[in-house]
């Protein structure tokens, strides 16, 4: 009886155990992207985002950042790859592929967001909810967020003035931001971020535009010794970014691990996005001025002077969006009124 009993008390437990293991479903992230582990985004928003995933689902969810495409790919293929579930989850640029998301261009066009990258990363996410369901329906959209103002480098003497631009060939990342370096009189030339360095050291292009943040990351500065920004209120340019998750990898998730997912995404999660790079960016302009590179801020009537060519830009493209059958005027007012409404204005 005692042996019979043992075994009676061994294999509840075990089936206890069984039954434990099975509930706890532990579950594996591999995010990519394709900066260094080191820059503003990865470090300040990725990074403590799988941290806190792990820790609020008790450690049922481990995430796996790779940085640097890792797990291969090159970076446009990013949104797919989320889709496909080549990664579970993952950082994408629709600016990396023109024209298909075409509402994420509001976001990119002259002067739409503030000089906050926290606060316009919400205004994105609110945008986004009213306008985008459909377009990204196939991941699930963790999070949405720009970046902070547009910084013009290059090698040399620095852009002091409008007419610099003539004749320069500029980096550039997405498609309005390229019409206005054309407006310039500048050369765009379209690739993603990481080729910059390179092309940069090789002569292909004489500058680009990035933001501060990324620069340090790139070493950027050691390449380009020249810097300009602008002055005001509102953001030059700026890019717009997908942090998502693929679909059927959250769809597979039991409802307490989604809770988990759920709570650590939506509008503060985005701004939290944001936040990272409005951080990345103050440590790396400190840096850069200390550093001794020129750094030259475009004053008030130059500004005026791009707002005019910025506002043409907005109306050739509520022209050219509405042909798409898209509400772009509308569209542009909204982004306009979050973008305000979060920056406290």
């Amino acid at each position: 009886m005692k042996t019979t009993l043992l075994s009676a008390v061994a294999g509840a437990f075990a089936l206890t155990l069984s039954a434990t293991t099975s509930m706890a479903q532990d579950v594996t992230l591999r995010c990519q992207h394709f900066l260094p582990p080191q820059g503003s985004v990865p470090a300040f928003f990725m990074a403590p985002w799988a941290e806190k995933i792990e820790a609020d689902s008790g450690g049922r969810i481990k995430v796996e950042l790779y940085p640097g495409m890792q797990l291969g790919g090159k970076p446009p293929a990013l949104y797919d790859q989320i889709r496909d579930g080549v990664i579970d989850c993952g950082w994408a640029l629709p600016a990396y592929t023109p024209g298909r998301f075409p509402e994420t261009e509001v976001f990119e066009l002259p002067f739409m967001t503030s000089m906050s990258a926290e606060a316009s990363s919400k205004a994105a996410w609110e945008f986004t909810q009213k306008y985008m369901g459909e377009r990204l329906g196939d991941i699930h959209v963790v999070a949405v967020h720009v970046h902070g103002p547009g910084v013009v480098h290059k090698k040399g003497e620095p852009v002091a003035e409008l007419t610099d631009f003539d004749g320069l060939k500029l980096r550039g990342p997405s498609r309005q931001a390229n019409k206005l370096l054309e407006r310039l009189g500048a050369t765009p030339v379209g690739m993603p971020v990481p080729a910059f360095p390179e092309a940069l050291s090789k002569g292909v292009v004489d500058g680009g535009v990035i933001p501060w943040e990324v620069v340090p990351g790139l070493k950027v500065h050691e390449l380009a010794e020249a810097h300009t920004q602008i002055s005001g209120d509102r953001a030059l340019y700026n890019t717009f970014f997908i942090w998502g998750m693929n679909k059927a990898k959250y769809d597979s998730l039991p409802d307490d691990l989604k809770a988990v997912i759920d709570a650590n995404s939506g509008i503060e999660t985005s701004g939290l996005a944001g936040a990272a790079m409005d951080k990345g960016d103050d440590i790396a302009e400190t840096m850069i001025t200390e550093r001794g590179n020129a750094i030259v801020t475009l004053g008030d009537a130059q500004v005026a002077e791009l707002r005019t060519m910025g506002e043409e830009l907005t109306a050739a493209w509520i022209a050219e969006a509405s042909g798409l059958g898209l509400d772009a005027a509308a569209m542009v007012e909204d982004a306009r009124a979050l973008v305000a409404k979060h920056s406290g204005e």
